[in-house]
């Protein structure tokens, strides 16, 4: 019998983010992160996940509703390569953070 899908968005971020081969919780802007060869790929902000996506991964993550890029200082200063998913879509973050991994350079 499959285990549950956790309930609280921090435990499905970490269930999505772990499931990466060779992935590494870290921290980045003193935020929950994953990182593969030292470069973050994912981190865990305001109960949503974010991911460092490019092509139509990217374009793709942007159009989910309620999805936004990811401004952490809250100053309209987004970071491009990097989009903010809702816990409404929890159901492909993993695919998301897979996505995200492969787009590291190395």
């Amino acid at each position: 019998m499959p285990s549950p899908t956790p309930s609280d968005p921090l435990q499905r971020y970490q269930a999505a983010a772990s499931a990466v081969a060779d992935a590494r919780s870290g921290s980045l802007f003193g935020k929950p992160c994953f990182k593969l060869h030292g470069k973050a790929f994912v981190c865990f902000f305001q109960d949503q996940m974010v991911f460092k996506l490019t092509g139509d991964s990217h374009t793709e993550a942007l159009a989910l509703a309620g999805a936004s890029l990811f401004d952490p200082s809250g100053k309209g200063r987004p970071m491009k390569a990097w989009v903010q998913v809702p816990a409404d879509h929890s159901p492909q973050w993993p695919a998301l953070a897979q996505q995200a991994a492969a787009g590291l350079p190395g």
